[in-house]
């Protein structure tokens, strides 16, 4: 085993976090999101999938190996970048990413370079039910990420949500689109915030936002 191999790979994927999604730019949206924190969101919401998945239809299937899919399955755009829908028109982005992926995998042990290389193709090819859900859970994250450009005034970003209300596959995925087109992306603190402050008088002012 090459431990400065491992070590390059660790290093490597730290870039996750300084590369940009980059669709967006397209509309003129500007505080993208890196595509390590798009990994990151996009394996908690198919975590939270595999539970609702597995409850609605009586499954058992793994939601740690879900979140695993999703935690690598961008790693390839470190080498490529995240090559929007104009430029795979011209650009077989797919294979391309597949390609960067796969020799990024040849750095690491045997188990684990099997073991995230089958991540990829589940989620890619969609071989296995959690790489549906592991899918769903990267478009929805996508969606999510459109829907709080869109409430802040770009209502271009409204086509990034359209195309993945089309593309989702599994109940729970369009059970949650469903509720977030209706949701501001600010509803969540709406009732936390909680103001405290001393008037000039001594006076002591304390308030729950409701």
């Amino acid at each position: 085993m090459n431990k400065k191999d491992i070590v390059n790979y660790i290093f490597e994927m730290g870039i996750l976090s300084k590369e940009l999604h980059n669709g967006m730019k397209l509309i003129g949206a500007t505080n993208l999101h890196s595509i390590g924190e798009h990994a990151l969101r996009a394996a908690q919401i198919g975590y939270i999938l595999t539970i609702l998945e597995n409850e609605k239809h009586n499954l058992n299937l793994s939601p740690e190996r879900v979140a695993s899919i999703l935690i690598f399955h961008d790693n390839g755009e470190i080498r490529i970048g995240d090559l929007h829908k104009v430029a795979s028109r011209y650009i077989n982005s797919k294979e391309a990413e597949k390609n960067a992926f796969m020799d990024q995998a040849k750095l690491l042990p045997e188990r684990a370079k099997n073991e995230i290389t089958n991540y990829f193709i589940e989620i890619e090819e969609r071989t296995t039910k959690e790489g549906v859900i592991a899918k769903d859970a990267d478009w929805l994250e996508a969606a999510f990420s459109a829907k709080e450009h869109y409430d802040l005034g770009n209502t271009l970003a409204i086509d990034w949500v359209t195309n993945v209300g089309k593309a989702i596959e599994t109940d729970s995925a369009k059970e949650i689109f469903e509720e977030m087109t209706k949701t501001r992306f600010t509803d969540w603190w709406t009732g936390l915030k909680k103001i405290l402050y001393k008037k000039i008088d001594g006076t002591n002012i304390s308030h729950g936002e409701k």
